[in-house]
């Protein structure tokens, strides 16, 4: 891809309306009327556009797309043949009437991420309704990744390859984290990242990611990963920081790239100078546990017993404590992508869902070394029918650079 060859495309109809009848079976497996879609990357999935609107679904009808601002670029980036300007809410509550008349009994909203506000001004509009969480469903729909989405995850995946070629080139040591930071950001950027990674959770925020060295790999934080970094300030306490980066210690580039909005989760380790035993031995264990998932995973094999099956190795090999975490380790090995960094599905303890062909998953086994730094790896997958299929293909190994 040429630097600067920026190509808007659109979501194509095909997509769009291969989603909408999805949701619109789930809607009436839960007999719901109407879903109301606000939430930004939803909307996006289900409507092609990012502009502030709602999207109107219902069993019974076509899908109407209602646009505060901007309409004009709706009807540019959406194939949806029902778009209107929409003024106030009334307008949401007498169009979503107008579209069947055979009423509106239960209504689904995406409820694990709406503000209770929100909510209320629903409930204000239709008081007859029942309110039901449709969000489950969305995710579960989001899940799986069609041929035209695995082809755009693909795209960030080479781009993603290129920067960790080109952080080999650039590191050295006498550099602060953040200036290291700077320069990858840059890179992607010039690549399209759309300068923002989308999260789902509540109150969870991550930049381009993390890059840590030495102890501030260790350094706890409140990021929902297994790493954190100590950050720029207690405001934003987590990745790239202001420590320098020395000789002989391990740097950790944990980075997501973004493609027409989809993305990859990557992470690799780098040592100016020599990586010593200890990290060399973890890191084995780390790509040992990766290799094995791989080797299990496929559509139909459960979540928990991936999990369990890393969470196994780690012990027998004499390190647990630390592995996924420390003082506190997240109960994950890994977590589905797409247009969010925390999508379905989860392979955690206690998750019994089963992986389902073209869901794409970030592998991370890691290892945090107290007050020494980590160890491990990170990759993107996506579900086949009889195997996980690496999307990042940048050597796994250590990376040893001589500067």
């Amino acid at each position: 891809m040429e630097v600067g060859a920026v190509d808007m495309i659109s979501t194509p109809l095909s997509e769009i309306e291969s989603r909408i009848a999805a949701l619109k079976q789930a809607m009436s497996s839960q007999k719901i009327d109407l879903a109301i879609i606000v939430q930004k990357t939803d909307l996006f999935y289900f409507s092609g556009t990012g502009q502030d609107a709602h999207l109107l679904v219902r069993v019974d009808s076509g899908p109407c797309l209602l646009v505060r601002k901007s309409i004009e670029r709706a009807l540019e980036d959406s194939p949806i043949a029902d778009i209107r300007g929409a003024k106030s809410l009334t307008d949401i509550k007498d169009t979503a009437e107008s579209l069947s008349t055979s009423g509106i009994l239960t209504i689904g909203l995406e409820l694990d991420v709406l503000p209770v506000n929100n909510f209320r001004m629903y409930e204000r509009l239709f008081p007859q309704a029942t309110f039901v969480d449709i969000s489950p469903a969305i995710r579960k729909i989001r899940s799986v990744k069609s041929d035209y989405e695995l082809d755009l995850i693909r795209g960030a995946a080479r781009i993603n390859d290129s920067m960790f070629a080109y952080a080999k080139e650039i590191v050295r040591p006498g550099m602060a984290e953040i200036e290291l930071a700077g320069l990858l950001e840059a890179f992607l950027r010039m690549r399209e990242h759309q300068g923002l990674v989308r999260v789902r959770s509540f109150n969870n925020e991550v930049f381009y990611g993390h890059i840590m060295s030495g102890s501030n790999l260790a350094v706890p934080s409140c990021s929902v990963g297994p790493t954190g970094g100590q950050g720029p300030n207690a405001s934003m306490p987590q990745g790239a920081g202001s420590r320098v980066i020395g000789r002989n210690e391990p740097i950790q580039i944990d980075f997501v790239a973004t493609y027409k909005a989809y993305i990859v989760d990557q992470a690799r380790t780098y040592f100016v100078g020599e990586a010593p035993e200890e990290f060399l031995k973890i890191h084995k264990l780390a790509l040992d546990i990766q290799q094995a998932i791989v080797e299990n995973g496929k559509a139909g094999v459960s979540c928990e017993n991936l999990y369990d099956m890393a969470v196994e190795m780690a012990t027998q090999a004499g390190h647990i404590v630390g592995f996924m975490g420390y003082p506190q380790a997240v109960p994950f090995v890994g977590h589905g992508i797409g247009l969010e960094l925390d999508e379905l599905p989860i392979l955690g303890r206690k998750v019994d869902s089963l992986l389902e062909e073209g869901m794409v998953i970030a592998l991370e086994p890691k290892f945090i070394l107290p007050g020494k730094g980590l160890a491990g790896i990170e990759n993107s997958f996506v579900v086949g029918k009889d195997n996980l299929e690496k999307l990042t293909r940048f050597d796994d190994q250590i990376q040893i650079v001589n500067a």
